[in-house]
């Protein structure tokens, strides 16, 4: 993924990520490096210079939990990306050791297999698509195949008609992706998907490098269907108990909305193949 380390690499990009005057710090003339100094970051953190350069080299590996701290504050980390920083310098022995993928439990299949109008489906780490339910695999028709959210997003063409806030689905995903990577980069499953994608898709490396940190939570999507049209939803994302590399995501339509009564129409339509198959069956 990179030839630095992961935490030095986290690091120097949020250390470019800030101008002098997001710091407080005055801005004489002009610079030969974007953002900030290393040395200037140290000084911000009350370390001293060949500490930091050392720690951004990867040549300091057990940093105490109050210089992160310190250096957290100084480059202006929020809650996640903090947490981030923290579990980059974990040794590989102290990292979950069932971080990777697994298969969905059964009882959480029949769970969203109950949930006839509300598309759900399961991600891993890589952002896999490791189980959904009938809506969620007809919500995404469009797609040459549902089977990686990143993907879909950066590399099959129909990503930039249905996702309607394209810029915002793609740093949103890199994002949740970059979070997961914070907890196993050692994960084999995910450097094979950033090395794919970062290949396919400009964007996606230079969006990759920034560094940016965030878990799924909740909010709203403006999606596009080819054949139901706008939709706009809530979703919500679930870690999954016993498996805690796994997410729940769970999109919900306003009762009584445009919305509801596509995700109804899509509902139908994913009943019709199956329907065929009985009658054909009898």
């Amino acid at each position: 993924m990179s030839n630095g380390t992961p935490l030095g690499d986290f690091l120097r990009a949020r250390r470019e990520a800030l101008k002098p005057q997001d710091v407080g710090l005055p801005e004489y003339g002009r610079r030969r490096v974007p953002g900030l100094r290393r040395e200037e970051v140290a000084m911000l953190a009350g370390v001293s210079s060949d500490y930091y350069i050392r720690l951004e080299q990867g040549r300091e590996n057990s940093p105490s939990s109050q210089v992160l701290e310190a250096v957290a504050q100084a480059l202006k980390l929020d809650a996640e990306a903090t947490d981030h920083l923290n579990r980059l310098c974990l040794a590989p022995s102290q990292r979950p050791h069932d971080w990777g993928e697994a298969e969905v439990s059964p009882q959480l299949l029949q769970l969203m297999d109950g949930w006839e109008h509300t598309p759900a489906f399961v991600l891993g780490p890589a952002l896999d698509i490791l189980a959904g339910n009938s809506l969620a695999t007809a919500l995404h028709s469009g797609f040459d195949g549902f089977d990686n959210l990143a993907r879909n997003v950066f590399v099959d063409p129909a990503g930039r008609e249905f996702y309607q806030e394209w810029e915002r689905a793609a740093h949103s995903c890199v994002a949740e992706l970059r979070a997961a990577y914070g907890h196993d980069p050692e994960s084999a499953r995910i450097a094979e998907v950033v090395a794919e994608l970062s290949t396919a898709s400009e964007e996606f490396a230079g969006i990759w490098q920034l560094h940016d940190v965030k878990s799924k939570s909740q909010e709203g999507k403006h999606l596009k269907h080819p054949e139901v049209g706008d939709l706009h939803i809530d979703f919500a994302a679930f870690t999954v108990n016993g498996a805690p590399h796994q997410q729940l995501v769970v999109y919900q339509a306003e009762p009584a909305s445009p919305t509801a009564a596509a995700f109804e129409t899509l509902r139908a339509m994913a009943a019709e193949p199956k329907q065929a198959q009985a009658n054909a069956g009898t």
